[in-house]
């Protein structure tokens, strides 16, 4: 069955690192862009592919991996819509240092390194927004990094339930629903699934939290953030 097309060019005009550019910036942009669809569990890359280019996620979740020499898996991202991976390695002219494989049925658009470069060559401002965006993405690094150096599990825990507290919440409670398997979300927190589950028993034990799936229930908002202090 076929996808529905998109406007590219309406898409790449409204990220962030593109939000900026002149319609036909945008339109020579999309020339080198092409649409990729992928169904759940799918590879895009493998660890040593070429990177030719950078994704950005229209919709779907990707995982960004590697495999220890045991086998076990090492998450290190997970990119959601509008996010994007893959710019630093296509700078420095490397092959890809992990996989990628969609947690979902997904849709990504793929820019090619020829476009960009071409476009760094001819506008000094549309290489300023890639070198904040690659500082973010940095920046989001060096903090995971004191975060599995400093905090302890249950920390780490706490710590992403209580990332989305600007949502409403009901009375002193809110709700968080986990976007990935828990599997999945202990090996980003740099814990093991068995950890992950006992972190979370234990908060139910103490009154702190209801888990309903994928749902976690905070029961208590404020003695959940003493916790994690």
């Amino acid at each position: 069955m076929g996808h529905p097309p998109i406007k590219l060019q309406s898409f790449l005009a409204n990220l962030p690192l593109f939000r900026e550019l002149s319609p036909d910036e945008v339109d020579r942009l999309a020339r080198g862009t092409r649409e990729i669809y992928a169904a759940r569990g799918e590879i895009l890359f493998q660890k040593g592919d070429p990177c030719v280019g950078f994704h950005v996620v229209v919709y779907g979740q990707v995982k960004l991996a590697f495999s220890s020499p045991n086998g076990a898996e090492k998450v290190v991202d997970i990119i959601g819509q509008g996010q994007s991976f893959g710019e630093a390695l296509m700078f420095v002219d490397r092959p890809y240092i992990v996989y990628a494989q969609t947690l979902a049925d997904s849709m990504l658009v793929h820019v090619s390194k020829e476009i960009v470069f071409a476009e760094l060559d001819r506008d000094p401002r549309f290489a300023r927004k890639m070198i904040a965006g690659l500082s973010s993405r940095l920046h989001a690094l060096l903090r995971d990094v004191e975060v599995y150096s400093l905090s302890s599990g249950a920390q780490r825990v706490i710590g992403y339930l209580l990332r989305d507290e600007e949502q409403p919440a009901q009375g002193n409670g809110l709700t968080v629903t986990l976007p990935v398997s828990k599997g999945i979300l202990a090996s980003r927190l740099n814990l093991t699934p068995e950890h992950f589950s006992r972190i979370l028993h234990d908060l139910a034990e103490a009154g702190l939290i209801s888990v309903e799936g994928r749902s976690v229930h905070i029961l208590d908002l404020e003695k959940l953030r003493a916790v994690r202090v």
